[in-house]
Protein backbone atom coordinates (compact mmCIF):
# COMPACT_ATOMS: atom_id res chain seq x y z
CA UNK A 1 0.00 0.00 0.00
CA UNK A 2 1.02 3.41 -0.26
CA UNK A 3 0.09 6.76 1.41
CA UNK A 4 -2.53 9.07 -0.41
CA UNK A 5 -1.01 10.62 -3.23
CA UNK A 6 -2.16 14.44 -2.05
CA UNK A 7 0.78 14.53 0.48
CA UNK A 8 0.15 16.59 3.65
CA UNK A 9 -3.08 18.66 4.61
CA UNK A 10 -2.39 22.38 4.56
CA UNK A 11 -3.88 23.81 7.56
CA UNK A 12 -3.36 25.16 10.91
CA UNK A 13 -4.90 24.33 14.19
CA UNK A 14 -5.68 26.93 16.57
CA UNK A 15 -2.65 29.03 17.63
CA UNK A 16 -0.94 28.36 14.81
CA UNK A 17 -0.11 24.59 15.55
CA UNK A 18 0.19 22.53 12.59
CA UNK A 19 -0.99 18.42 12.18
CA UNK A 20 1.85 16.91 12.22
CA UNK A 21 3.23 15.10 8.54
CA UNK A 22 4.20 11.82 10.26
CA UNK A 23 0.55 11.50 11.37
CA UNK A 24 -0.61 12.04 7.79
CA UNK A 25 1.02 9.35 6.57
CA UNK A 26 0.48 6.80 9.41
CA UNK A 27 -0.81 3.40 7.82
CA UNK A 28 -4.43 3.66 8.93
CA UNK A 29 -5.31 6.15 6.41
CA UNK A 30 -3.97 4.92 3.64
CA UNK A 31 -7.19 3.34 3.03
CA UNK A 32 -9.56 5.31 5.37
CA UNK A 33 -9.71 8.83 7.22
CA UNK A 34 -9.32 10.80 4.19
CA UNK A 35 -12.28 13.21 5.52
CA UNK A 36 -11.79 13.31 9.29
CA UNK A 37 -8.50 14.26 8.36
CA UNK A 38 -9.16 17.09 5.56
CA UNK A 39 -11.79 18.43 8.30
CA UNK A 40 -9.36 18.50 11.87
CA UNK A 41 -8.37 21.53 12.18
CA UNK A 42 -11.95 23.02 11.52
CA UNK A 43 -12.41 20.49 14.47
CA UNK A 44 -10.34 20.90 16.62
CA UNK A 45 -11.31 24.76 16.48
CA UNK A 46 -14.73 23.70 17.19
CA UNK A 47 -13.72 21.47 20.40
CA UNK A 48 -11.55 24.21 21.70
CA UNK A 49 -14.23 27.18 21.23
CA UNK A 50 -16.46 24.68 23.06
CA UNK A 51 -14.59 24.23 25.87
CA UNK A 52 -13.38 27.41 26.13
CA UNK A 53 -10.00 25.52 25.52
CA UNK A 54 -6.72 27.55 24.26
CA UNK A 55 -3.99 25.79 22.36
CA UNK A 56 -0.71 26.06 24.05
CA UNK A 57 1.70 23.75 22.84
CA UNK A 58 2.83 21.81 19.50
CA UNK A 59 0.84 18.97 19.05
CA UNK A 60 1.89 15.24 19.57
CA UNK A 61 0.43 11.88 18.29
CA UNK A 62 0.25 8.38 18.17
CA UNK A 63 -0.96 6.09 15.44
CA UNK A 64 -5.01 7.11 15.61
CA UNK A 65 -4.85 10.10 17.50
CA UNK A 66 -3.70 13.43 18.12
CA UNK A 67 -3.05 15.34 21.38
CA UNK A 68 -2.71 18.80 21.63
CA UNK A 69 -1.75 20.66 25.20
CA UNK A 70 -4.07 22.89 25.99
CA UNK A 71 -5.51 25.29 28.62
CA UNK A 72 -8.40 27.06 30.27
CA UNK A 73 -7.10 29.99 32.57
CA UNK A 74 -5.19 28.54 35.30
CA UNK A 75 -5.76 25.03 34.04
CA UNK A 76 -3.50 22.43 32.09
CA UNK A 77 -4.82 19.36 29.92
CA UNK A 78 -4.13 18.03 26.84
CA UNK A 79 -7.40 17.60 24.51
CA UNK A 80 -7.22 14.45 22.48
CA UNK A 81 -9.04 13.67 18.89
CA UNK A 82 -9.30 10.86 17.21
CA UNK A 83 -12.38 9.64 14.79
CA UNK A 84 -15.87 9.08 16.08
CA UNK A 85 -16.97 6.57 16.81
CA UNK A 86 -17.50 3.15 18.95
CA UNK A 87 -13.32 3.33 19.99
CA UNK A 88 -14.12 6.62 21.73
CA UNK A 89 -17.21 5.41 23.41
CA UNK A 90 -15.88 2.91 24.88
CA UNK A 91 -12.51 4.37 25.87
CA UNK A 92 -14.26 7.04 27.34
CA UNK A 93 -16.10 4.91 29.48
CA UNK A 94 -12.85 2.91 30.68
CA UNK A 95 -11.49 5.98 31.99
CA UNK A 96 -14.71 6.95 33.93
CA UNK A 97 -15.00 3.57 35.29
CA UNK A 98 -11.08 3.19 36.33
CA UNK A 99 -11.52 6.46 37.50
CA UNK A 100 -7.85 8.13 37.54
CA UNK A 101 -6.71 4.70 39.04
CA UNK A 102 -3.63 4.31 37.34
CA UNK A 103 -4.87 5.77 34.53
CA UNK A 104 -5.19 9.17 33.04
CA UNK A 105 -8.25 11.23 34.65
CA UNK A 106 -11.01 12.05 32.12
CA UNK A 107 -12.79 15.60 32.44
CA UNK A 108 -14.73 15.50 29.42
CA UNK A 109 -15.78 13.99 26.61
CA UNK A 110 -17.46 14.48 23.42
CA UNK A 111 -17.86 10.93 21.48
CA UNK A 112 -20.00 12.32 18.54
CA UNK A 113 -16.77 14.92 17.51
CA UNK A 114 -13.80 12.30 19.05
CA UNK A 115 -12.66 14.51 21.36
CA UNK A 116 -11.82 14.00 24.75
CA UNK A 117 -10.68 16.58 27.61
CA UNK A 118 -8.17 14.61 29.46
CA UNK A 119 -5.14 15.37 32.52
CA UNK A 120 -1.50 16.84 31.28
CA UNK A 121 0.80 13.86 31.23
CA UNK A 122 4.49 14.14 30.13
CA UNK A 123 7.12 11.86 29.30
CA UNK A 124 6.53 8.22 27.88
CA UNK A 125 7.66 5.04 29.96
CA UNK A 126 8.88 3.93 26.33
CA UNK A 127 12.21 6.77 27.18
CA UNK A 128 12.83 4.59 30.50
CA UNK A 129 15.28 1.56 30.24
CA UNK A 130 13.55 -1.71 29.99
CA UNK A 131 14.05 -3.37 33.57
CA UNK A 132 12.41 -0.41 34.80
CA UNK A 133 9.68 0.07 32.24
CA UNK A 134 8.87 -4.07 33.32
CA UNK A 135 8.57 -3.40 36.65
CA UNK A 136 6.05 -0.42 36.46
CA UNK A 137 3.69 -2.01 34.07
CA UNK A 138 3.63 -5.32 36.49
CA UNK A 139 2.73 -2.98 38.99
CA UNK A 140 0.24 -1.31 37.23
CA UNK A 141 -1.10 -4.52 35.84
CA UNK A 142 -2.00 -5.60 39.58
CA UNK A 143 -3.45 -1.62 39.95
CA UNK A 144 -5.88 -1.85 37.70
CA UNK A 145 -7.32 -5.26 39.20
CA UNK A 146 -10.33 -4.71 41.02
CA UNK A 147 -13.63 -6.28 40.56
CA UNK A 148 -14.71 -5.26 37.18
CA UNK A 149 -18.04 -3.94 35.58
CA UNK A 150 -20.47 -7.07 34.58
CA UNK A 151 -20.58 -5.84 31.37
CA UNK A 152 -17.26 -5.74 30.27
CA UNK A 153 -16.00 -8.24 27.77
CA UNK A 154 -14.83 -11.33 29.35
CA UNK A 155 -11.34 -12.18 28.34
CA UNK A 156 -12.40 -16.27 28.13
CA UNK A 157 -15.08 -15.09 25.37
CA UNK A 158 -12.66 -13.21 23.41
CA UNK A 159 -10.05 -16.16 23.40
CA UNK A 160 -12.39 -19.00 22.43
CA UNK A 161 -13.87 -16.34 19.44
CA UNK A 162 -10.30 -15.64 18.41
CA UNK A 163 -8.84 -19.79 18.92
CA UNK A 164 -11.15 -20.63 16.05
CA UNK A 165 -10.19 -18.16 13.70
CA UNK A 166 -6.19 -19.00 14.43
CA UNK A 167 -5.57 -22.32 11.90
CA UNK A 168 -7.98 -21.08 9.06
CA UNK A 169 -5.81 -17.69 9.19
CA UNK A 170 -2.39 -19.71 9.31
CA UNK A 171 -3.26 -22.01 6.52
CA UNK A 172 -4.65 -18.73 4.82
CA UNK A 173 -1.19 -16.90 5.38
CA UNK A 174 1.20 -20.19 3.92
CA UNK A 175 1.70 -21.52 6.85
CA UNK A 176 3.64 -18.90 7.85
CA UNK A 177 5.49 -21.37 10.88
CA UNK A 178 5.72 -24.55 12.16
CA UNK A 179 2.30 -26.51 13.11
CA UNK A 180 3.83 -27.04 16.30
CA UNK A 181 3.92 -23.84 17.38
CA UNK A 182 -0.14 -23.02 16.38
CA UNK A 183 -0.71 -25.98 18.16
CA UNK A 184 0.99 -25.33 21.42
CA UNK A 185 -1.10 -22.05 21.44
CA UNK A 186 -4.49 -23.75 21.03
CA UNK A 187 -3.55 -26.30 23.48
CA UNK A 188 -2.64 -23.70 26.34
CA UNK A 189 -5.31 -21.48 25.08
CA UNK A 190 -7.20 -19.49 28.55
CA UNK A 191 -10.88 -19.96 27.10
CA UNK A 192 -11.60 -20.40 30.74
CA UNK A 193 -11.17 -18.26 33.68
CA UNK A 194 -12.79 -17.68 37.54
CA UNK A 195 -11.65 -14.28 37.30
CA UNK A 196 -14.08 -11.04 37.25
CA UNK A 197 -10.74 -9.04 37.79
CA UNK A 198 -10.37 -5.66 35.48
CA UNK A 199 -8.08 -5.92 32.43
CA UNK A 200 -6.38 -3.31 30.74
CA UNK A 201 -6.34 -4.82 26.94
CA UNK A 202 -4.14 -2.57 25.29
CA UNK A 203 -1.09 -1.78 27.04
CA UNK A 204 2.55 -1.22 26.75
CA UNK A 205 5.32 1.09 27.46
CA UNK A 206 3.87 3.67 24.86
CA UNK A 207 0.97 3.96 26.91
CA UNK A 208 2.11 4.91 29.63
CA UNK A 209 3.34 8.63 30.82
CA UNK A 210 4.48 10.26 33.57
CA UNK A 211 2.61 12.24 35.08
CA UNK A 212 2.27 14.77 38.56
CA UNK A 213 -0.88 12.97 40.42
CA UNK A 214 1.17 9.79 40.50
CA UNK A 215 4.72 8.71 39.02
CA UNK A 216 2.90 6.90 35.74
CA UNK A 217 -0.91 7.05 34.64
CA UNK A 218 -2.26 4.84 31.82
CA UNK A 219 -3.84 6.11 28.24
CA UNK A 220 -6.12 4.54 25.98
CA UNK A 221 -7.44 1.91 28.01
CA UNK A 222 -9.77 -0.77 26.85
CA UNK A 223 -11.78 -2.85 29.76
CA UNK A 224 -12.25 -6.81 29.91
CA UNK A 225 -12.76 -8.60 32.61
CA UNK A 226 -10.96 -11.65 33.13
CA UNK A 227 -7.47 -12.74 33.14
CA UNK A 228 -5.12 -9.78 33.87
CA UNK A 229 -2.65 -11.60 32.24
CA UNK A 230 -3.82 -10.82 28.64
CA UNK A 231 -1.59 -7.97 27.36
CA UNK A 232 1.58 -9.58 29.08
CA UNK A 233 2.68 -10.77 25.22
CA UNK A 234 2.41 -7.07 24.58
CA UNK A 235 4.41 -5.72 27.26
CA UNK A 236 7.32 -8.08 26.39
CA UNK A 237 7.36 -7.79 22.83
CA UNK A 238 6.70 -3.89 22.74
CA UNK A 239 10.46 -4.09 23.97
CA UNK A 240 11.71 -6.66 22.78
CA UNK A 241 14.69 -5.35 20.90
CA UNK A 242 16.12 -4.39 24.00
CA UNK A 243 16.13 -7.76 26.00
CA UNK A 244 18.84 -9.92 26.28
CA UNK A 245 17.56 -12.39 28.36
CA UNK A 246 13.93 -12.46 27.59
CA UNK A 247 13.08 -15.41 30.38
CA UNK A 248 14.39 -12.96 32.82
CA UNK A 249 12.03 -10.05 31.78
CA UNK A 250 9.26 -12.34 31.91
CA UNK A 251 10.19 -13.50 35.18
CA UNK A 252 10.22 -10.24 36.69
CA UNK A 253 6.54 -9.35 35.02
CA UNK A 254 5.30 -11.84 36.72
CA UNK A 255 6.68 -11.18 40.30
CA UNK A 256 5.94 -7.49 39.78
CA UNK A 257 2.42 -8.18 38.98
CA UNK A 258 1.75 -10.97 41.25
CA UNK A 259 0.71 -13.60 39.02
CA UNK A 260 0.68 -17.47 38.30
CA UNK A 261 3.72 -18.48 36.09
CA UNK A 262 2.67 -21.34 34.40
CA UNK A 263 -1.22 -18.99 33.79
CA UNK A 264 0.96 -16.38 32.53
CA UNK A 265 3.04 -18.66 30.26
CA UNK A 266 0.19 -19.60 28.70
CA UNK A 267 -1.04 -16.20 28.11
CA UNK A 268 1.96 -15.24 26.45
CA UNK A 269 2.07 -18.04 24.32
CA UNK A 270 -1.58 -17.95 22.67
CA UNK A 271 -1.50 -13.85 22.72
CA UNK A 272 1.84 -13.82 20.42
CA UNK A 273 0.77 -16.26 17.94
CA UNK A 274 -2.79 -14.38 17.67
CA UNK A 275 -0.57 -11.21 17.56
CA UNK A 276 1.75 -13.01 14.64
CA UNK A 277 -0.81 -13.89 12.57
CA UNK A 278 -2.71 -10.75 12.86
CA UNK A 279 0.76 -8.85 12.10
CA UNK A 280 1.34 -10.95 8.87
CA UNK A 281 -2.30 -10.60 7.73
CA UNK A 282 -1.96 -6.85 8.05
CA UNK A 283 1.13 -6.59 5.85
CA UNK A 284 3.70 -5.91 9.42
CA UNK A 285 7.23 -7.29 8.61
CA UNK A 286 9.08 -6.29 12.11
CA UNK A 287 6.23 -7.21 14.84
CA UNK A 288 5.93 -10.94 13.52
CA UNK A 289 9.99 -11.41 13.88
CA UNK A 290 9.49 -10.16 17.23
CA UNK A 291 7.02 -12.78 17.77
CA UNK A 292 9.02 -15.44 16.32
CA UNK A 293 11.31 -14.81 18.59
CA UNK A 294 9.59 -14.13 21.90
CA UNK A 295 8.16 -18.07 21.19
CA UNK A 296 11.16 -19.19 20.71
CA UNK A 297 12.69 -17.96 23.79
CA UNK A 298 9.97 -18.77 26.29
CA UNK A 299 9.95 -22.32 24.86
CA UNK A 300 13.66 -23.21 25.06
Amino acid sequence: MRPPSSGRIVGYLVGMVEVPEQFLRMPRWWTEGAEWLAGLPQAVDRQCARWGLEVVGAVAHGSNAIVIPVARGADEFVLRMSPPGREVAEQAWALRWWDGRGMVRLYDADVDAGAMLLERLSTPLSTRPVEEAIGVLGRLMRRFAVPAPVEAQSTADIVTKRSAELEPQWERLGRPFDLAILRAALDLAPNETSSTLAVNGDFHSDQVLAGSREEWLTVDPVLYRGDIEFDLGRVLWTRLDEMTDIVRYFDLLVAEAGLDRDRAYAWVIWRTVDYWLWGLSAGLTEDPVRCARLISSLSD
